[in-house]
């Protein structure tokens, strides 16, 4: 490994509105999670808004953590459709394929298309979920074009368990990460487009409690270590 060598930096990420008419709302959400938005332009071409986002206010003018969001284009919303329509895509008709996926989106939110971002407060976290979840109940824009779902910190880290307890957003939540000493949050919407049949979109929001060698969210499992350390060991 090149000790001098600068790392390398996750620069951008463009998703898609799915409807011209709805970028504004989209960008809307964008804000609402606490994305900060540097400009907004006329999309050429295509039509609809191209909106410039950065996950942080500290990134803000800066030249990486970017998010882009643009209206589809027509020739993939085209294919999406054709998709759809040879599926049966919310038709009785509906391919056993297509059932096997809803349901297993409906289970776990990370079958679905995704970006995860790590926050670095857990207070901060906990106010944009009941930002959001009261959006999603009440705001005459956004009720029901969002979803919210809470995977809690798996229990046996006993100032954990006692955080999440405390907890206005995890108390009384039943499903757990994978591993110890961290959090998610998934937020899903149908105003942005992804996965294999142009479904909704799903972002994830982590917070990793400090100061734990184990957990699963930015730290690598023992098998993990294991694997490194053989490869530095071949090399």
């Amino acid at each position: 490994m090149n000790a001098q060598r600068q790392s390398k930096t996750y620069g951008h990420l463009a998703v898609h509105y799915r409807n011209r008419n709805e970028g504004h709302l989209a960008a809307r959400l964008l804000r609402e999670l606490g994305f900060t938005e540097c400009y907004a332009m006329e999309q050429p071409g295509e039509g609809g808004t191209f909106f410039h986002f950065v996950i942080d206010e500290q990134a803000n003018k800066g030249t990486d953590r970017i998010f882009y969001l643009l209206c589809m284009p027509e020739v993939l919303s085209s294919l999406y459709a054709e998709i759809g329509k040879r599926l049966g895509v919310g038709t009785a008709d509906e391919a056993a394929e297509v059932k096997a996926l809803r349901a297993a989106q409906a289970e776990d939110p990370e079958f679905n298309f995704h970006a995860a971002i790590v926050l670095p407060s857990l207070e901060e976290l906990e106010e944009m979920v009941l930002r959001v979840q009261k959006l999603s109940n009440e705001d005459p824009e956004l009720k029901g074009r969002v979803k919210v779902t809470l995977n809690r910190a798996r229990p046996g880290t006993p100032e954990v368990d006692a955080r999440m307890d405390a907890s206005p957003v995890f108390a009384n939540v039943t499903r757990h990460t994978y591993g110890p000493n961290g959090v998610q949050v998934f937020v899903e919407t149908d105003l942005i487009c992804g996965g294999p049949l142009g479904d909704n979109w799903a972002f994830e929001f982590d917070y990793v409690f400090p100061g734990y060698k184990d957990n699963i969210l930015n730290a690598p499992s023992v098998e993990a270590e294991a694997a490194i350390a053989a490869k530095e060991g071949a090399s």
